[in-house]
C-alpha cells in the first residue's frame, strides 16, 4: 500500500476541530459530498492519517436528521482515484452508496474512510504478532477508532452513534482487523463487513479468538471470498463461516457468506461487492 506520512505537530491529546475552515479540504478528485480531513492525529500510534467522510444526499436535504455510520479501513482506496493502491481504481463507495440509497435499497448512511499508513499497515491491522512478520498492534488501532475517531465524527457530523447504527468493514488484513475489533468491541459495533479476510494470519489465530470470545451482542456479519482468490483463502473463509455458525450466527439472519464467482483479491473485485454488502448490513427500512 502507498505510504502517506503526516506531521505530528498537535499535542498528543488534541482532537482536530473541523469548525475551522483550515481543517476542511475538498479534494478535486473526490466525489460529491466526500470531505477530506487530513493528518488525523492519535496519541496511540505514531503516524497521522487522512480521514475521508461521505455523507448521503439526505444529509443536506434533511438538516435535522441523524444517520448511521460505517467505518472502513484502507480509506485511500475507497473514494479518490489519485490515492488508491491501483491508481485510478477505487471501491467507488460514494457512487455505489448514492445509487443504492436512491434506489431505496440501502438506508442513508455516513461512511468514514480511515487511510492506512503504508509500511505500518500490517502492524495496525493484525491482532497478534506473527513470529516471522511481526505486527500485533490492532488493539492500539482499535483505541484510535473508538476513543479518538468516533468521538471526532460524532461531534462534527449528525450521527446515530449507538451500537445498533454503527458498523465497520475492510478487506484482506482489513477484513481480519474488522472481525477482531468488531467482536472485541461488540458493544460498539453491530454490523461488520469482512471481505476476503486474512484468516491465515499467525496460524489462523482469529479462529481461536472467535471460539473463545463470549458474545453478549452478536454483530450482523457480511463475509465473502472470491473464487479466484485461491484455495487457501476459500478454505479459510469456509472454516470461518462454520465457526461463526457454531457460535450462533444464522445464515441470512445475522450472517451472509458468499463465494463470489470469479472474485479476485483486488480493489476492482471488492468494488463490485460494496453494493450487496451495504444492502445486507444497512438495508432500507
Amino acid at each position: 500500500m502507498k505510504k502517506r506520512r503526516g506531521t505530528s505537530g498537535k499535542l498528543a491529546t488534541e482532537i482536530p476541530d473541523i469548525s475551522a475552515s483550515a481543517q476542511l479540504q475538498s479534494a478535486p478528485a473526490l466525489p460529491a459530498r466526500v470531505t477530506l480531513h487530513p493528518r488525523f492525529h492519535s496519541r496511540f500510534l505514531p503516524d497521522d492519517r487522512d480521514i475521508t467522510v461521505y455523507v448521503p444526499p439526505q444529509y443536506e436535504e434533511q438538516p435535522d436528521r441523524r444517520f448511521p455510520v460505517l467505518y472502513l479501513h484502507d480509506g485511500q482506496n475507497l473514494f479518490d482515484p489519485s490515492t488508491s493502491f491501483v491508481p485510478g481504481r477505487t471501491w467507488r463507495v460514494a457512487e455505489t452508496a448514492d445509487d443504492a440509497i436512491e434506489a431505496g435499497e440501502v438506508a442513508p448512511l455516513i461512511i468514514v474512510g480511515i487511510a492506512n499508513t503504508g509500511d505500518r499497515r500490517l502492524a495496525e491491522y493484525t491482532p497478534v504478532p506473527d513470529w516471522k512478520m511481526g505486527g500485533g498492534e490492532a488493539d492500539k488501532y482499535g483505541r484510535l477508532i473508538t476513543e479518538e475517531l468516533m468521538p471526532f465524527v460524532e461531534s462534527n457530523y449528525r450521527t446515530l452513534h449507538d451500537r445498533e447504527h454503527t458498523g465497520m468493514g475492510g478487506s484482506s488484513l482489513g477484513g481480519l482487523v474488522t472481525l477482531y475489533l468488531g467482536l472485541k468491541n461488540q458493544d460498539r459495533f453491530s454490523r461488520l463487513a469482512v471481505l476476503s479476510p486474512s484468516v491465515w494470519w499467525n496460524h489462523k489465530s482469529i479462529i481461536g479468538y472467535v471460539n473463545e470470545t463470549r458474545m453478549h451482542h452478536r454483530p450482523r456479519i457480511w463475509l465473502d471470498a472470491g473464487t479466484a482468490e485461491g484455495r487457501r483463502t476459500l478454505a479459510d473463509a469456509d472454516l470461518l463461516e462454520r465457526r461463526l455458525k457454531a457460535h450462533g450466527w444464522r445464515a441470512e439472519v445475522d450472517l451472509h457468506y458468499e463465494r463470489v464467482p470469479g472474485g479476485k483479491h483486488d480493489e476492482a473485485s471488492w468494488a463490485e461487492r460494496v453494493g450487496p454488502m451495504l444492502r445486507f448490513l444497512f438495508p432500507a427500512v
